[in-house]
C-alpha cells in the first residue's frame, strides 16, 4: 500500500499493540485521510470498512482505496455504523475534526486562516454562520459554555449579536479575541474554545458519540474490540462512563440508593485508565498531546441502549442540527 498520508493517526501504535493480533473485519468509523485504515490493513486486518460523513474524505481517498480490495468505503455517520456492518472484530473511532478538514480554509473549521464560517463535516444542514446569525444571545452563550467550556461565553455572545451578520472565520476570531485577554506564550489561541463549541453544535458531535458507542456495541462480535481516541475531557468522560457502565463497573448501591439489578456485562475493560501518547509521539505529532485511548472487549451479552444523560453528555436545549 502507498504509505504516504497527510494525516498521522494518533495513538495507532498503542491501538495495534493493545488489540493484537489484528485480524478479521474492522470498521474505521472516522476514516478521514485513511491513516487508521491503512495501518489496520498493514497489521493484518482481512477487511476494513472506512466510514466517514464527509464526502470529501472519500473522494480524496478514491485513488489509493480503489486499488486496495480489502478496503470498502461508506459515506455515513458513525452513529449508524451498525447499519453497514455486523459481527465485527473491531471498531476504531478517532473523534473530533481531522487535519484534512482543518487545513482547508474553505471548510471554515480553523481560525488560523480566513474562510467561510461553515464547519459542517457532512457539508449539509445548518452552518456555523447560520447559528451565530440566527440564534438568540442566550442560546449562543449556552453553546459556548456547555460545548466549549468558555467562561466568557456571555460576553462573547453579546459581541457576536452586536456585530452580526458574520460570514467568515476571521470575523468571528477577531470578535472573540477582543473579548478575552491577550494569550501568554504557550497558551492556546483565544478563539479555540469558541470554534470548538460551534463545531460541536453544528455537527451534533456529542449526540453522534453517544449513538456511535451504542451502534458499536450492536455491531461487534463477541471478542471484538472497541478502541476510541478522544481529544478533550467531555468526550473522554462520555467514553469512560459508557465503557464502565456496559462493563458493570459503575459501583453498587448505598443505604440511600439500593443497588440496581446487575445485568450481564456487554464489555470487558481492557485497561481501567486511559492511555496517553508517549513523549516521542507528541514530539512527532503535537496533535497527540491531549489524546486519550480507551479500549473495551465485547462479550456475548445482548446489546442494550443506554441513556446519554448517564454519560455526562452536555445538552443545549433549543438547538436542532
Amino acid at each position: 500500500m502507498d504509505s504516504s498520508s497527510p494525516h498521522i493517526p494518533v495513538l495507532i501504535d498503542a491501538i495495534l499493540e493493545t488489540c493484537a493480533p489484528i485480524r478479521g473485519t474492522w470498521l474505521d468509523g472516522t476514516f478521514g485521510a485513511g491513516g487508521y485504515s491503512r495501518r489496520l490493513l498493514d497489521a493484518g486486518a482481512a477487511h476494513v470498512i472506512g466510514v466517514d460523513r464527509d464526502p470529501l474524505a472519500l473522494e480524496l481517498a478514491a485513488g489509493w482505496a480503489g486499488s486496495e480490495p480489502r478496503l470498502s468505503l461508506v459515506q455515513a455517520r458513525f452513529s449508524r455504523l451498525d447499519e453497514h456492518a455486523s459481527e465485527l472484530d473491531g471498531v476504531v473511532l478517532d473523534l473530533g475534526v481531522s487535519s484534512m478538514q482543518l487545513d482547508r480554509a474553505e471548510r471554515g473549521f480553523s481560525f488560523m486562516s480566513d474562510g467561510p464560517l461553515d464547519m459542517r463535516m457532512s457539508q449539509d444542514g445548518p452552518s456555523a454562520a447560520d447559528l451565530v446569525n440566527e440564534l438568540d444571545e442566550g442560546l449562543i452563550a449556552d453553546i459556548l459554555f456547555n460545548y466549549g467550556e468558555e467562561r466568557a461565553s456571555r460576553r462573547i455572545a453579546r459581541a457576536i449579536v452586536r456585530d452580526r451578520p458574520l460570514s467568515t472565520t476571521r470575523q468571528l476570531s477577531e470578535i472573540v479575541g477582543k473579548c478575552l485577554p491577550r494569550p501568554k506564550p504557550g497558551q492556546s489561541h483565544p478563539a479555540t474554545r469558541s470554534f470548538q463549541a460551534l463545531r460541536i453544535a453544528v455537527n451534533n458531535e456529542y449526540g453522534e458519540l453517544a449513538e456511535g458507542l451504542m451502534a458499536a456495541e450492536r455491531a461487534l462480535a463477541p471478542g471484538g474490540q472497541l478502541a476510541v481516541v478522544t481529544f478533550h475531557s467531555v468526550e473522554d468522560r462520555m467514553v469512560k462512563r459508557f465503557m464502565q457502565a456496559r462493563a458493570g463497573q459503575t459501583g453498587g448501591g448505598s443505604r440511600h440508593a439500593p443497588e440496581l439489578t446487575r445485568e450481564t456485562p456487554a464489555f470487558e475493560l481492557v485497561f481501567r485508565k486511559a492511555i496517553g501518547a508517549t513523549p516521542d509521539e507528541v514530539a512527532a505529532n503535537p496533535r497527540a498531546r491531549s489524546a486519550k485511548l480507551r479500549v473495551a472487549r465485547r462479550t456475548d451479552a445482548p446489546a442494550k441502549p443506554i441513556d446519554p444523560k448517564s454519560l455526562g453528555m452536555p445538552v443545549v436545549k433549543g438547538i436542532i442540527t
